[in-house]
């Protein structure tokens, strides 16, 4: 097949066209190479594997669609920006990227010549906002985002939205209402309605997953808005502690790309799941300051993470991936745990340029007063 991947020399770009190449398929990448992500001289040839198509473009000019689109027979949408909190002032940016961006892509496969066999659509965890709860009093139920009062007080667990007891996290299906927190989480929920829209409309197979906290070799050291782990790796590697937000207990879904990429190559070929949602996730919880100490571990290191008390305004507590419906519908199966993944991560990580630039977000975020 010609598989066309939007924001293909991304972190999971580059790992999915690696794969899609090792099973024989033709890979064309149309990517902005944004300075924020990729540095500001970058260069294709050195990022992606020689036999990729690569086209220089933004999703949102139609002259680079139609070429990145031509005699393709699937299409990974991840062209995105991913930064949740820079998402809650750069908000314009974010909206049109990654809203503008999926509906001039939907656009043009509504209206033009183009046979799409299948459509992925890259979403995220986020969309979700909290993940879902167990009550000892009212069962199953889906807590509300936290309340400013009650993190201005250090109250950082959940409640129970009827009773107001604490509930205990459970792992999160993809049928829980939505209640996105953030810029960023807001735009990736749209993604999915429209593309699952026109899909639906024009009989175009859309497949949406929801990618947890992916993590693993050739991600960012230097993008201070990226992924947690890449923010701690390049922390310890300068010999600074880690900086954890609330009281370290918040859990998060920690998934390995490889992972990630096995859910989007089985997405192209099972029929069962088009027109369907599925969580891309490890399904296994783990709090942030355990993950900051295994990571501090694999280094070598004696620090001991910093627990600050300080928060992100839209940040969630608990969520973590079912996992029911992806094995149901795609055949997904997470193979890598984290301690695994992570010895991964590290070791490539260990030898590459990094930049510890986590105050530059910092104080972004405190001019705005989404840090407190």
């Amino acid at each position: 097949m010609v598989v066309l991947i939007t924001g293909g020399a991304g972190f999971i770009g580059r790992h999915l066209c690696a794969k899609l190449l090792d099973l024989g398929h033709h890979v064309r990448v149309l990517d902005n190479l944004s300075p924020q992500i990729h540095g500001p001289d970058a260069d294709p040839r050195s990022i992606l594997p020689s036999s990729v198509e690569f086209l220089l473009g933004d999703v949102r000019d139609a002259d680079s669609l139609h070429r990145a689109l031509d005699g393709v027979d699937a299409v990974y949408h991840l062209a995105a920006g991913t930064g949740v909190g820079q998402s809650m002032y750069q908000i314009h940016e974010y909206t049109d990227n990654n809203v503008g961006g999926t509906a001039h892509l939907l656009d043009i496969l509504a209206n033009g010549r183009y046979d799409i066999q299948r459509l992925i659509v890259a979403s995220s965890r986020a969309v979700y906002g909290e993940g879902a709860g167990l009550c000892e009093k009212c069962g199953d139920v889906y807590p509300e985002m936290r309340t400013a009062e009650d993190l201005a007080l250090g109250q950082w667990e959940l409640k129970c939205p009827s009773c107001g007891r604490p509930v205990e996290p459970v792992p999160t299906r993809e049928d829980k209402p939505l209640d996105p927190g953030s810029v960023y989480a807001i735009s990736k929920r749209v993604q999915e309605d429209l593309s699952l829209c026109i899909g639906r409309s024009y009989g175009i197979p859309v497949v949406a997953l929801r990618f947890f906290n992916v993590y693993g070799s050739g991600q960012s050291l230097t993008n201070p808005y990226t992924g947690i782990i890449t923010i701690f790796a390049s922390r310890i590697k300068s010999g600074e502690p880690p900086l954890i937000y609330e009281d370290g207990l918040e859990s998060r879904d920690f998934v390995h790309v490889s992972d990630v990429v096995q859910g989007c190559v089985l997405a192209m070929t099972c029929d069962k799941a088009v027109g369907r949602i599925c969580n891309i996730g490890s399904g296994i919880p783990l709090t942030v300051l355990d993950m900051a100490r295994t990571m501090i571990r694999e280094f070598r290191l004696s620090l001991e993470p910093e627990v600050i008390g300080k928060y992100r305004v839209g940040d969630i507590r608990h969520c973590h991936a079912d996992l029911t419906q992806a094995c149901e519908c795609l055949g997904y199966e997470p193979k890598v745990t984290f301690e695994e993944g992570i010895r991964e991560f590290l070791d490539w990580a260990q030898d590459r340029e990094s930049e510890d630039r986590l105050d530059v977000a910092t104080r972004e975020l405190e001019q705005r007063g989404l840090f407190r």
